[in-house]
Formats: C-alpha cells, sequence, structure tokens
C-alpha cells in the first residue's frame, strides 16, 4: 500500500522586512525563518499517522529556523522538548529531503493528486515569499477547489494570499473562518522585541475577505475549522491542529 503524502510549504526566506525602525525610519532585513515547534509539533503527528511528508518551498532552499524559536525561552524552560524537536528536524534532513525542498514549480498538477492534504507552519518567514508567489497559488488552489485539508498557523495563512496570483486572480478563501497570528500579539511584538512595524496577516486576510477569528480563545490554543481549511494563532494551538488535520484528512 503506497504510503499517504502530505505537503509541508516552507519559506526560502531567513529574514523580513522591518519597516520604520530607529531614529530614521528605516526598513530592515529581521533575521527569522520558520518558528520550530509550529513546524514540529503537527509533522510529529503527521509522522505517527504513517504520513509521508514532502517539503517543497519557492526556490528548493535549506529552510531556517526563527532564532527565537530555538531559543530555550521558547520551550519554557524545556531542554528535552527543545532537543526532540530538533532532532525531528535532523531527521526530516537525513530522510526526508528537508534541506532540498522541491521548488514549487517542479510540483506538477499530476502529482498534487497524490497528497492528501498541505499544511504551512509559521514564523515571519512567510510575509517575505510566500503571498505573492503565483506557483503556491496554483498549488494552494489544488487543494482548496478538491476540497483537501489545508492546515495552516500563524504567520502560515499569509500564503494563502498567494491564490490572487494565480488561476482566476481571485482570492480563494473569500469568507472563510480563519485564524492567524493576531494585529494583537504582532503589536506587542513591534514594541517589546522587534522595535519596528510588521505586515499584519490578521488585516491583511480580512481586508481580501476572510472572515477572521482572533480573541482570547484563539491566543490560548484553540483552531478554527471552514470547510477544508484548520488554522491557529500561535505555538499553543500546534497540536490541535496537529490532530484535526490529521482527523480531516482521514475522514
Amino acid at each position: 500500500m503506497a504510503p499517504k503524502k502530505v505537503l509541508i510549504i516552507m519559506s526560502d526566506a531567513s529574514s523580513f522586512p522591518l519597516y520604520n525602525t530607529g531614529s530614521d525610519g528605516k526598513t530592515i532585513s529581521q533575521p527569522s525563518g520558520y518558528f520550530l515547534m509550529e513546524l514540529a509539533k503537527p509533522l510529529q503527528a503527521l509522522l505517527d499517522a504513517g504520513y509521508e511528508p514532502t517539503f517543497a518551498s519557492p526556490e528548493g532552499k535549506e529552510p531556517t529556523p526563527d532564532p527565537l524559536s530555538v531559543s530555550l525561552a521558547a520551550f519554557a524552560g524545556n531542554y528535552f522538548e527543545k532537543k526532540r524537536e530538533l532532532e525531528l528536524v535532523e531527521k526530516m534532513k537525513r530522510e526526508n529531503g528537508f534541506s532540498r525542498p522541491k521548488k514549487f514549480r517542479e510540483i506538477s498538477d499530476d502529482e498534487l493528486k497524490g497528497f492528501a492534504g498541505v499544511f504551512v507552519p509559521g514564523g515571519h518567514a512567510p510575509l517575505s515569499d510566500l503571498g505573492d508567489n503565483p506557483e503556491l497559488g496554483r498549488i494552494l488552489n489544488h487543494f482548496h477547489t478538491q476540497h483537501k485539508p489545508t492546515a495552516a498557523i500563524c504567520h502560515g495563512p499569509w500564503a494563502f494570499l498567494s491564490t490572487k496570483y494565480a488561476g482566476d486572480k481571485e482570492f480563494a478563501y473569500k469568507g472563510y473562518k480563519l485564524t492567524s497570528w493576531s494585529d494583537a500579539e504582532e503589536a506587542f511584538m513591534e514594541t517589546a522585541v522587534f522595535r519596528g512595524e510588521v505586515d499584519k496577516v490578521e488585516s491583511k486576510l480580512r481586508e481580501e475577505g476572510a472572515e477572521m477569528v482572533e480573541g482570547v480563545s484563539t491566543a490560548l490554543g484553540y483552531i478554527t475549522v471552514d470547510r477544508e481549511v484548520v488554522s491557529a494563532a500561535n505555538p499553543m494551538g500546534a497540536d490541535a491542529l496537529g490532530k484535526k488535520f490529521i482527523d480531516m484528512m482521514g475522514s
């Protein structure tokens, strides 16, 4: 029996634009990447459920972890959980091509038919190269039109904007209930960590017609499900998102 396959969308970026920084209001490149916990927790659940991951990115570069996400503080001091997640990524490098993701344009429409679902982890990197990529728009449109499970967490839903650059040039998720890293969470990061301004995922998706679900419950890990899409706000929702995504692919 052929293994069940799931496509995992990664960014090539190791930074994102940070606007209005310093006394002269410059735009700088802020180091970033994928957020380890938001990748590793759903990924481990997928592997445990028997899914074979295929990693893909715009140009096939090795994904970079967000420096904040590999700090011990991100794991609330849990050294062993951090070690386990880092080892999982190393295993993916050895066994599943994580260091050499497939380029989006190399994935044919016919190949897309073999994937049970698609997952976009978070971290700020998607802000740099996923929102306007027409090949990603083509890929996501496949899962949307075929009603195949689609999962995204934190800044991952920014990738949904790419559907405006493919096919009929329409935002595919207009009217969908979605959850992402909220404007309030980003505003805190702008003030407390970055000292600059960041593109807002929640606001942008709402402008395109999504019905954004944000608040105390999503900030604490509750997920949002609408049709084929399951989404979550931050690392606290990673476990629940992974579980629901697997349930949806199995139904």
